[in-house]
């Protein structure tokens, strides 16, 4: 254990470049977060079902992450360490009711994210970026977790997962949200229909980031946007127009609908002539959730076991970062990254540096991305407040794994094998 945290301090005490500006300009910032999505759904990872091909041409015209991953495999804690640039064991976003329950849902349990904790949408702001969050949240609830309170300017979206249909009396369905004003809720206002998975809603987000740039292109101010849609999210959705036409069911067509809309994003910031001062990252909030497969859940590819596990079909998640002219095309890394790295290269692009107050442990990419350099760095695997594993480089050890009942694991239990 002494050698984990001893390489923990190596990693946190890196170097960051900070003060990076392109053509004295800050760029704008793009992060497309899925949910639930998993490194085999990508035709350029070996995807035969091509449903994909904006990403692939994404990742063609950038580079590909094959070694990407995510903090925790776990909805709400990968996306408060997405925002914080921190493991969820030191933002809070961690249960310790039970040793190694890997949950925290805000929907379930009265609670947020912390006022002590700063958010890249916060830092970005002071430097004059204008701020925009699209879909799902997922960091509290109440009102004094609201988005518009933590540095974004604007939402469209809503606080939780679209689960439901509930009981509209005892427990109303989630609403969503245009800023401060609840616009509806799930199943009700915005449908989405259990039988056939007919929804609109990636339609609406995606006009809403289209929108955004649209809105911002001639301004002086750059942007952030963060388009976090949930449509990969069991109970899966897509619109009609895409509904059927895949060869893996309703999840398949949800993929396609995304990929569309992905590429219509791109395809905007480069008809507007904005592309070239925006930095695009995109990838996914945990692996795929295999309980909810083959209909409701996606593909992990070649890696063992999916979301809510410390396996590699937990954690790793697919990564394609895309930035024209100044991120040379065609590049595959095997640069270990976290999504908590998105956070201090978003801050370095920026020309920020993140808060020397606390420890922060995402790594600045900015060498990575715009040198083509690979730095030694380990990802650390925790469920709950257990370290589970830990890899650097090519290996990987694992400190506990599953070998007890479900009904023991349902409990929060676990024991090592």
């Amino acid at each position: 254990m002494a050698l984990v945290w001893a390489l923990a301090g190596i990693w946190v005490l890196s170097p960051v470049f900070g003060s990076l500006t392109v053509n004295g300009t800050r760029p704008n910032i793009v992060l497309l977060l899925m949910d639930d999505m998993g490194w085999g759904d990508l035709g350029v990872f070996g995807q035969p079902s091509k449903e994909t091909p904006n990403l692939d041409k994404m990742a063609s015209e950038g580079i590909l992450f094959p070694d990407f991953y995510t903090a925790n495999p776990l909805c709400s804690p990968s996306r408060a360490a997405l925002l914080t640039g921190r493991l969820p064991i030191r933002n809070g976003f961690y249960t310790t009711n039970a040793h190694a329950r890997n949950a925290y849902t805000p929907q379930e349990i009265v609670g947020g994210i912390s006022d002590s904790e700063i958010l890249l949408p916060e830092l970005l702001k002071k430097a004059g970026y204008v701020n925009k969050i699209i879909g799902k949240w997922h960091l509290g609830h109440q009102p004094k977790f609201h988005p518009l309170k933590r540095g974004f300017d604007e939402w469209f979206g809503s606080p939780n997962c679209h689960f439901g249909p509930y009981n509209d009396k005892d427990i109303p369905n989630i609403p969503l949200y245009k800023d401060w004003d609840m616009v509806g809720r799930y199943y009700e206002d915005f449908i989405i229909n259990h039988k056939t998975g007919e929804s609109n809603l990636t339609q609406f987000y995606l006009q809403e980031a289209l929108d955004f740039i649209s809105r911002k292109r001639n301004t002086q101010q750059p942007f952030f946007l963060y388009w976090a849609i949930d449509a990969t999210h069991a109970p899966v959705y897509a619109s009609k127009p895409f509904l059927g036409t895949s060869r893996r069911g309703l999840y398949g067509d949800a993929v396609r609908e995304i990929d569309f809309s992905i590429g219509k994003i791109l395809g905007t910031l480069m008809q507007t002539g904005i592309a070239n001062n925006t930095f695009v990252f995109f990838t996914s909030d945990n692996g795929a959730a295999l309980i909810s497969a083959p209909n409701q859940g996606g593909s992990n590819g070649p890696f063992l076991c999916g979301k809510q596990t410390t396996f590699e079909g937990g954690l790793r998640v697919p990564g394609i970062a895309w930035w024209p002219t100044h991120v040379t095309a065609g590049q595959i890394s095997y640069q270990l990254g976290n999504v908590m790295d998105l956070f201090t290269t978003s801050l370095s692009l920026a020309g920020l540096d993140p808060p020397g107050d606390r420890t922060i442990d995402g790594l600045d990419l900015s060498a990575v991305l715009l040198e083509s350099k690979v730095m030694d760095r380990p990802i650390f695997y925790y469920r709950g407040n257990e370290l589970m594993a830990v890899r650097l480089g090519l290996y990987k050890a694992h400190y506990w794994t599953w070998s007890n009942s479900w009904e023991e694991l349902s409990q929060g239990k676990i024991s090592p094998e």
